[in-house]
C-alpha cells in the first residue's frame, strides 16, 4: 500500500484486516455473511415489489416500510460486497476516497434507518389511538414529507464527518482492525487532536438515537394505556399484534448498536473480536430479519408471498 507523501497528507488507501483473531476462520465466516446479503437483497427487493405493484397497500405502514427496505438494501450494500472480497480475495485494500465514502453511508443510512423506526411507531401510535383519524392525519403528502425530513437529517448530520476527518493529517499506519471503513476506525488513524470530532460523533449519535428512542418510547408508552382501556382480551391481542413486528425489528437494530457504539468509545476491556463481530452483525442482522419478520407478522405481505411462490389464492 503507498501513502502520499507524509503524514500531513491524506493516505493513497487503508488496509482493512477484517476479524482479526479470525483469520483462518473468515473464508467459513463469509458464507453465512453472504447467506444473510443474500437472503437481505432478495427479502427487501420481495417486499418493496409487493408494496409498489398492490395498490391496497398504499398506506402509511406498508410505505413506511417501503422506505426501510431500500434503507436495508443501501446500508447492506454498502459494506457486504467488500467484505466478502476480504474474506474470500483477501482484498484488504480500500481507497482513502472510498472509505469515506463507505463511512458516510453506514452511518448516513444507520441515522435514517433509525428514523424509519421512529416513523413506523408515529405510524402506529396514530392508528391505535386516533383509528378514525388516521388516514387524514398520516395522509400520502404527510408520510412522503416525513420520509424527506429523516433522509435529509441523516444526509446532513452525517456529512461533516467526512468533511473534517478529510482536512486533518493522519499517522504512517493505515490499518484499521475491521472489516468495513467506520468513523471512530478511521478517526484513529488521525495524528492530531480528535476532541472535536469525537464530540461531534457523539452529539450525532445522542441526538439522532435518543430523539428516536424517546418518540419510540412515548409512542409505545401512549398505545400500552390506549390498548389496555379497550374493552374485550381479543381486542387488546389484535393491538398488541399489529405492533409485534415493529417491537423486534427495533430490538434487533438498537440493542446490537448501542452496544456496539459504546464498547467502541468506552469498552477498552471488550476483547476486540467480539466487538468486531457484533459490529459486523449490527450492519447485516437487522437487513436480513427486517423482511422475514414483517413477512411472517403481517397478513397481507404474507399472503402475496405464497401466492407468488405457490400460486394459491388468499
Amino acid at each position: 500500500m503507498s501513502a502520499s507523501g507524509n503524514s500531513s497528507s491524506h493516505p493513497v488507501s487503508f488496509i482493512l484486516l477484517g476479524i482479526p483473531g479470525l483469520e483462518s476462520s473468515q473464508f467459513g465466516i463469509a458464507f453465512m455473511f453472504c447467506a444473510m446479503y443474500v437472503s437481505a437483497i432478495i427479502g427487501n427487493i420481495t417486499v418493496l415489489h409487493i408494496i409498489r405493484t398492490d395498490r391496497t397497500l398504499h398506506q402509511p405502514m406498508y410505505l413506511f416500510l417501503a422506505m426501510l427496505a431500500v434503507t436495508d438494501l443501501v446500508l447492506s450494500s454498502s459494506i457486504q460486497p467488500k467484505m466478502l472480497a476480504i474474506f474470500w480475495f483477501h482484498a484488504h485494500e480500500i481507497e482513502y476516497y472510498t472509505c469515506l465514502i463507505q463511512v458516510f453511508f453506514i452511518h448516513a443510512f444507520s441515522s435514517v434507518e433509525s428514523g424509519m423506526l421512529m416513523a413506523m411507531a408515529l405510524d402506529r401510535y396514530v392508528a391505535i389511538c386516533f383509528p378514525l383519524h388516521h388516514s387524514n392525519i398520516l395522509t400520502l403528502s404527510v408520510v412522503g414529507k416525513l420520509g424527506a425530513v429523516v433522509m435529509t437529517r441523516g444526509l446532513l448530520l452525517v456529512s461533516p464527518f467526512c468533511f473534517m476527518v478529510s482536512r486533518m493529517p493522519f499517522c504512517p499506519s493505515h490499518v484499521i482492525p475491521q472489516s468495513y471503513c467506520e468513523h471512530m476506525a478511521v478517526l484513529k488513524m488521525v495524528c492530531a487532536d480528535t476532541r472535536i470530532n469525537r464530540a461531534y460523533g457523539l452529539f450525532v449519535a445522542f441526538s439522532v438515537v435518543g430523539f428516536d428512542i424517546i418518540v419510540i418510547s412515548i409512542s409505545y408508552v401512549m398505545i400500552l394505556r390506549t390498548v389496555l382501556g379497550l374493552p374485550s382480551s381479543e381486542a387488546q391481542l389484535k393491538a398488541f399484534g399489529t405492533c409485534a413486528s415493529h417491537i423486534c425489528v427495533i430490538l434487533a437494530f438498537y440493542i446490537p448498536g448501542l452496544f456496539t457504539f459504546l464498547t467502541h468509545r468506552f469498552g477498552q476491556h471488550v476483547p476486540q473480536v467480539v466487538h468486531i463481530m457484533l459490529a459486523n452483525l449490527y450492519l447485516l442482522v437487522p437487513p436480513t430479519l427486517n423482511p422475514i419478520i414483517y413477512g411472517l407478522r403481517t397478513k397481507q405481505i404474507r399472503e402475496r408471498v405464497i401466492q407468488g411462490c405457490c400460486g394459491k389464492d388468499s
